[in-house]
């Protein structure tokens, strides 16, 4: 769902995709082929959330502030399910993990990963290219070349997510016999190794 909030409507480009179980709510702008899905709780109420290009949000997250704050997810940034953004800035490339929770005035600089379940405490800066873990969260070593590119890859999955969505997300009732000839996910994709 997609709702203005005191005279802000959100501005989403026609090549994102937000679920239909999303909420969207107020002074918000997603970019070109972003993903919001099911779920997940953006609310521009207070301050101002700008999700640039090729990003996305997954099942459960929420992305919120303290009043008069702007969150800003820079290109690329991809955060995992149930994590949620609390008025940072998150890095261009960057992973945040399932579960993390990213608190007010952190900067996360660029291809940083965050891992599943870490807690970034309020005002903690973290450098360009760092993994950080651990509640509080600790950088624990430098993210290499491989972790890019591995990076960089499952979110470009992501980026092509909005368009499948709308050529092939419908509605629909289940069946209630597995058929012979349905196809199986691994033939789909293949290519696709972690």
């Amino acid at each position: 769902m997609i709702y203005s909030f005191n005279g802000y409507i959100p501005v989403i480009h026609e090549s994102a995709f937000v679920h239909p179980q999303a909420c969207v709510t107020g002074n918000v702008i997603i970019g070109k082929n972003v993903y919001i899905g099911p779920g997940a709780a953006v609310r521009g109420d207070w301050g101002e959330i700008i999700i640039e290009d090729g990003c996305n949000v997954q099942e459960n997250c929420t992305i919120h502030m303290f009043p008069g704050t702007t969150v800003l997810l820079k290109e690329g940034a991809h955060i995992g399910h149930g994590a949620i953004i609390h008025g940072a800035t998150i890095g261009r490339n960057v992973l945040i993990g399932m579960n993390a929770v990213i608190m007010d005035h952190v900067v996360i600089g660029d291809n940083c990963v965050i891992g599943s379940l870490a807690f970034v405490p309020t005002e903690m800066i973290i450098p360009e290219r760092k993994v950080v873990v651990g509640n509080p969260a600790k950088i624990i070593k430098e993210v290499s070349d491989e972790m890019i590119a591995w990076k960089t890859k499952g979110t470009q999955l992501y980026q092509q997510l909005p368009a499948d969505c709308y050529a092939g997300l419908k509605a629909c009732e289940p069946l209630r016999e597995i058929p012979k000839d349905r196809p199986r996910q691994q033939e789909l994709y293949k290519t696709w190794k972690h």
